[in-house]
């Protein structure tokens, strides 16, 4: 059982940075394909953006692209969301997943971390 741990939201006004973390247990993030998602109020939750499991590809929402990036260490065992220039829009939880090699289901998830971007 894979436990997903999420840190680092919070409040930041428009243009200004934050980076979250997910911290994972109970298995190595290099068997995962790893995500970000977000939910705002009354909406879906959405893919932001992955990390295969080998660590060699990418990939991020268009909403994204150029302003957050994705990362991981694996000698922490955490994933990383590094995100500039934040807008209102960005406003949301924040959620971290993984998804087994091979496996076309997000398994496990996080707690979710609040992001809130002022205007």
């Amino acid at each position: 059982q894979v436990e997903l741990v999420e840190t680092g939201g919070g409040l930041v006004q428009a243009g200004g940075s934050l980076r979250l973390s997910c911290a994972a247990s109970g298995g190595t993030i290099s068997s995962y394909t790893m995500g970000w998602f977000r939910q705002a109020p009354g909406t879906e939750r959405d893919i932001v953006a992955t990390i295969n499991w080998i660590g060699d590809t990418t990939y991020y929402v268009d909403l994204v692209k150029g302003r957050f990036t994705i990362s991981r260490d694996i000698t922490k065992n955490t994933v990383y969301l590094q995100m500039n220039s934040l807008k209102p829009e960005d406003t949301a939880v924040y959620y971290c997943s993984a998804r087994a090699a091979g496996s076309l289901t997000w398994t496990y998830w996080g707690q979710g971390t609040q992001v809130t971007v002022s205007s």
